[in-house]
């Protein structure tokens, strides 16, 4: 038998009215702040903390990496070569870029036009970017930005963002499974990972700087790119992992002008590099 309320007694429904569009947009707009607010910090705290993780930590990061590349890599006098030149680059960094470092080349001989930093103190060289360059000193330009990676510990810095985003987004988004699957997916992004404009600039800086350091002057930094921009073909694997050379050129050409380097004359290729092309 239904029970009866008294007169002037409004009945309880346990429905509630549907939010409204505008309740729904603010309650998106706070989600989406949130997301943007959790990047923001672990973009700030990638920054702030990377330098206060060890070399080592580094180096060990690379031991999951550098084993693929050195399987493709050619002991050669080429190889060895690339190596001596390295070691003049090194010889102008400051002791806190050398201390507990052993910088290494590994020549690939494939056409790929590309050459890139990995953890583990390792730059890669391919013979495809060998053809390309025409001088000593555009050589060493590509080889002191790619010392500037490690200097800047760009890897560190991108690894940490990639594991303090996806932490952000787990805590707020649900589970995307446990620290070392975290971990393990951000790590094998780290030997293709492309870097910022202002992280490619700071490169570049210190590759110039190098440069001017061991010869006393800038010819040839910007010629690899110079002559790559005249002749970017889509699918360069340059292209992929650098910005476009046009705007390097014009960077490089203003810093060029602000520091007062003076260019002189260009060193030509070392004779290994030349006959093993």
């Amino acid at each position: 038998m239904p029970m009866e309320l008294p007169p002037g007694t409004a009945a309880y429904s346990d429905k509630t009215p549907p939010p409204s569009h505008h309740q729904l947009l603010v309650l998106l707009g706070l989600f989406l702040a949130g997301i943007a607010i959790a990047i923001a910090i672990a973009f700030w705290l990638a920054g702030a903390l990377v330098w206060f993780i060890p070399t080592r930590v580094e180096q060990q990061l690379g031991r999951a990496i550098v084993p693929i590349y050195a399987a493709q890599a050619e002991v050669s006098a080429t190889q060895a070569t690339l190596n001596q030149l390295l070691d003049r680059l090194e010889t102008y960094l400051p002791a806190a870029q050398t201390n507990g470092r052993n910088y290494q080349v590994l020549y690939v001989p494939d056409q790929t036009v590309n050459a890139l930093a990995i953890p583990g103190d390792h730059i890669i060289i391919y013979q495809g970017l060998l053809a390309e360059v025409a001088s000593e000193n555009e050589l060493m330009m590509v080889l002191g930005h790619e010392l500037g990676h490690f200097a800047n510990r760009d890897h560190l810095r991108g690894l940490s963002r990639q594991v303090l985003i996806r932490l952000s987004l787990s805590s707020l988004l649900g589970d995307f499974g446990s620290w070392g699957s975290i971990a393990s997916a951000s790590i094998s992004t780290l030997s293709t990972a492309q870097f910022s404009q202002q992280q490619e600039q700071h490169a570049d800086r210190l590759g110039l700087t190098l440069l001017n350091q061991v010869y006393g002057h800038v010819a040839g930094a910007t010629d690899f790119f110079d002559r790559l921009s005249r002749s970017e073909r889509p699918g360069l694997a340059i292209l992929a992992s650098h910005p476009p050379s046009k705007k390097r050129v014009r960077n490089l050409e203003r810093l060029i002008a602000q520091q007062g380097y003076r260019v002189g004359d260009k060193a030509p290729l070392p004779n290994a590099l030349r006959s093993n092309l």
